[in-house]
């Protein structure tokens, strides 16, 4: 994981050690003398700020840079964050079921677990489950759980940042306005007794589309993901930041109205998700004699070849692709990445289908549409990062460091 894009070096005297620490990590000035080119810095005000980043065990030196001097001389000692000192915890929940792991803070996964956990339980039972599971993971890793620095979750339904608290979703009966932020730290706490640490929580695409763009696509300055599981949401990265809109709601493009009559779980007519997400599949397929009831019996049936599943799946796909032509005109995006459940051959092959028909030339003259890297870890990496984003940056970094009395 890297610091975040477009920030630059402050001026003479206002640059902090975070800032300085976001040029290490970001690799935009890695020696202390390109810390002082970049920030106005003097030597001994940067050698004072690096300090108090290696007492607090952020940083460490790397291998000797090549000799800039055409005189000769030293090489330049290197300065890498040293991602040992702490590590980070993340979940991502689907409707019925949940992995977790344990992550270091460049984003390597140093345990996972994937179990049954059904959101309809309730956040107060989910999120005492996911305390234990942690704890184990923990364990499993071999880190203490005092080494945890944060936790990220990763939600099927829109979330409002501010609050961290999940905002009229249509999956998660009982959810609404609750407390997942002080729940789930409870929950660690009470499971492992270590002190509470910082949560963060967002919607499942969003942290998607953030963990593959920062892995996959570090240069697309505008990323979509659509994910199509038992409901269908996008997540938008712009310039390396997630796009929320006001309150979390952007992407949610499963309650797009598409004109048809099948009532949609949010209690309305006509959305994408009731006729295109991998629930609306599964039911066409049970209404057949198929026994589907989920996204993912779809994608087992898909998987093994069913042949009603494979047509199933790309009129779904020509049904979003339909809709991703007005996204992509309005986003101008470079990648378009289709993840979920029914991520596959078929879909892909219905949505470039509609997409390239409907969408003008102009929208998909550099577009690429592809499908997930990641896979089913796209939202522990994406919950990851922004946890370790949050912690990092400049102005946390400041405080971080008071507080370490350092």
């Amino acid at each position: 994981m890297t610091g975040r894009p477009g920030r630059t070096g402050k001026a003479s005297g206002q640059a902090s050690a975070g800032d300085l620490l976001e040029l290490v990590r970001s690799g935009r000035a890695t020696t202390r003398g390109a810390l002082q080119q970049a920030t106005g810095l003097s030597r001994a005000t940067v050698g004072q700020r690096l300090d108090r980043l290696f007492r607090a065990g952020w940083l460490r030196e790397g291998a000797g840079g090549p000799v800039d001097s055409p005189l000769g001389g030293r090489p330049s000692i290197t300065l890498e964050f040293d991602d040992a000192h702490a590590v980070v915890l993340s979940a991502d929940l689907d409707t019925r079921h949940a992995r977790a792991a344990v992550l270091s803070l460049t984003g390597e996964m140093l345990a996972e677990h994937s179990g049954t956990l059904a959101v309809e339980d309730g956040p107060d039972t989910v999120l005492g489950e996911l305390g234990g599971w942690f704890a184990e993971l923990l364990e499993k890793a071999g880190h203490r759980a005092e080494e945890v620095c944060g936790i990220g979750l990763a939600v099927p339904g829109p979330v409002d940042s501010e609050t961290g608290r999940v905002v009229q979703p249509p999956m998660m009966p009982g959810w609404d306005g609750y407390d997942i932020t002080g729940r789930l730290a409870r929950a660690f706490t009470e499971r492992t007794g270590a002190a509470a640490v910082p949560v963060l929580v967002d919607n499942d695409a969003n942290l998607m589309a953030y963990g593959e763009q920062r892995t996959g696509y570090p240069d697309c300055s505008a990323f979509v993901l659509v994910k199509v599981s038992t409901g269908i949401g996008a997540g938008v990265v712009v310039d390396g930041s997630i796009f929320r809109g006001i309150d979390g709601g952007a992407g949610d493009i499963g309650h797009i109205r598409v004109g048809a009559e099948a009532l949609c779980r949010c209690g309305s007519y006509g959305c994408l998700a009731a006729v295109a997400s991998g629930g609306a599949v599964a039911r066409k397929l049970a209404e057949t004699g198929v026994p589907a009831a989920s996204g993912s019996d779809v994608r087992d049936l898909l998987a093994a070849g069913h042949p009603g599943a494979s047509a199933l799946a790309r009129e779904a796909g020509r049904r979003v692709g339909d809709v991703l032509a007005t996204v992509v005109t309005l986003l101008n995006p470079g990648v378009l990445m289709i993840a979920g459940d029914l991520a596959g051959t078929p879909f892909l092959t219905g949505v470039r289908e509609l997409l390239y028909q409907r969408a003008l030339p102009r929208s998909t003259a550099h577009l690429d549409v592809v499908t997930s890297r990641l896979g089913d870890r796209a939202g522990l990496v994406g919950a990851g990062a922004l946890v370790v984003e949050h912690l990092y940056a400049p102005e946390r970094v400041e405080e971080r460091l008071l507080a370490l009395g350092v």
